[in-house]
């Protein structure tokens, strides 16, 4: 039952990021909506780590899984790809440094501020 109640507050945050990707204009995917709001909802203690934490943990060690529909995507389309895959393999690395790159200031700036906070 525990387990039941953890899903389907996951569930209900990811349909609140559906509504709020059909309500708002914007271009921003459903899921990141989701993320935003769980984010806000733990910051404020609306939902507690404890409450959700084994879910979490149990997609957290099956998301490798949720990979293989996408690598089997790229094999069947490989003959429309296969004319541009350089293309696609330096978009593809210089994107993965880009965010490496933004998310490592971020969390600089972040735990420097926390830091500075605390003092």
């Amino acid at each position: 039952m525990k387990y039941l109640k953890q899903i389907g507050i996951i569930i209900f945050i990811s349909f609140l990021g559906e509504v709020l990707s059909r309500v708002i204009p914007l271009p921003v995917a459903a899921s990141v909506y989701g993320i935003v709001i769980l984010f806000l909802c733990l910051n404020f203690k609306i939902v507690k780590v404890s409450d959700i934490k084994e879910t979490c943990k149990f997609l957290i060690d099956i998301m490798p899984l949720m990979f293989v529909p996408a690598a089997v995507g790229l094999i069947a389309l490989w003959d429309v790809l296969k004319t541009s895959w350089l293309v696609y393999l330096i978009i593809t690395l210089l994107s993965t440094y880009v965010v490496m790159i933004v998310s490592g200031h971020v969390t600089q700036f972040i735990v420097k501020r926390k830091n500075r906070i605390e003092r």
